[in-house]
């Protein structure tokens, strides 16, 4: 399966959990659409990836000077722990910033 086709299953499996009310699935499989993006991003640099987990990859792209701040705050929310609560700390659509940050970061 290629990039494109893994990006759009994960957001298909992210909009099936919201309906099902599952929302800490569905920001689950946002990150995981953003980690193959961050992934493809880097070969794109010739960068090996570090890493196969999103989580280290968008950690590791929330500071790259390289992309634009708001790219770099989406990626920072990506990576963000959940309250107690399992609520955000902050309050953003994982989904829909997970679909921007996958659009922008692989128009560069």
């Amino acid at each position: 399966m290629d990039w494109q086709t893994e990006i759009k299953a994960e957001f298909e499996k992210a909009e099936q959990a919201r309906r099902r009310g599952n929302e800490g699935q569905a920001r689950v499989c946002a990150r995981r659409a953003a980690g193959i993006a961050a992934r493809e991003y880097l070969t794109r640099q010739g960068i090996r990836s570090p890493s196969a987990s999103a989580y280290d990859l968008l950690n590791l792209l929330k500071d790259d000077p390289r992309l634009s701040l708001g790219l770099r705050r989406i990626a920072d929310h990506l990576t963000l722990r959940v309250t107690e609560e399992f609520e955000l700390p902050v309050n953003v659509d994982l989904v829909i910033e997970a679909r921007r940050f996958c659009e922008d970061l692989l128009t560069q």
